[in-house]
């Protein structure tokens, strides 16, 4: 199979593709030439993408909840079935904080969280770990959403920031693990994306002094377009850590 460029057609599995970055950096990937398989809990706004004409037999709806190791290894295993190899894992999927401070948390509501983001994002560099280096040839890339979080918290944002912070260390470990097995791992924060999940900045969002204050936010596609930078390099290079963000968003010095 090939792109329209006429270069044999690269394989993606893009988790969390349902919805914002992920749907966003799945359809740039598409739009790309790449065979793209779209991971989710729901199959629903998957099948939305890959029921599209111009996809047709590039794209795969799949549901799979990243919190099951299980579930993982079958998602990678038939994905490989069915197109040969895996070039790129965008890790994508995540869960936002338990509502509230977190001292009035249940132990569930936190073990969600590190269950999804941490865990969860292991799962699927794990696999993609087996099949990278056993493939021919040899490699591929993995890009980890890490968030401006995983330098940055906000208030109120323990859980989440705990696995970003975690999810770094992650990154930089499978980078050097990945060395002798031509697999290259960086990560993507991103910063203030206009996706469901981040719509309410542009209302107002507490801020380090208490203040509830609007924040700006860019187009998705933008962070879909550097992911597709990122995914595109030469597996000789690597962008270890790659931030997109709002202009004018509270970052450097969270002011």
């Amino acid at each position: 199979m090939t792109d329209g460029a006429g270069r044999s057609a690269r394989t993606a599995i893009v988790t969390g593709a349902g919805s914002g970055i992920g749907r966003a950096a799945a359809i740039a990937l598409l739009k790309d030439g790449w065979n793209v398989a779209l991971l989710g809990r729901r199959i629903e706004p998957l099948n939305e993408v890959a029921d599209d004409p111009a996809f047709a037999g590039r794209a795969f709806a799949y549901s799979c909840d990243v919190a099951d190791a299980r579930a993982v290894e079958q998602a990678f295993a038939t994905i490989v079935q069915r197109f040969g190899r895996l070039d790129l894992l965008f890790n994508n999927a995540g869960v936002s904080n338990p509502p509230g401070p977190f001292e009035d948390w249940t132990p569930e509501q936190w073990r969600t969280v590190v269950d999804v983001n941490l865990n969860g994002m292991f799962y699927c560099i794990q696999q993609a770990f087996r099949v990278m280096r056993s493939q021919r040839p040899m490699g591929g890339r993995i890009i980890n959403n890490g968030s401006i979080s995983a330098s940055a918290p906000r208030p109120n944002s323990i859980a989440y920031t705990a696995t970003k912070h975690a999810v770094k260390g992650m990154t930089k470990s499978a980078s050097l693990d990945g060395r002798k097995y031509d697999i290259a791992v960086g990560q993507i924060d991103v910063g203030n994306a206009r996706t469901p999940l981040a719509s309410r900045m542009e209302k107002g969002v507490p801020q380090a002094n208490g203040e509830i204050a609007a924040e700006p936010l860019i187009d998705v596609d933008i962070v879909g377009q550097s992911v597709l930078y990122m995914a595109n390099l030469p597996l000789e290079a690597n962008v270890l850590f790659h931030t997109v963000m709002a202009t004018k968003m509270p970052f450097v010095g969270r002011g």
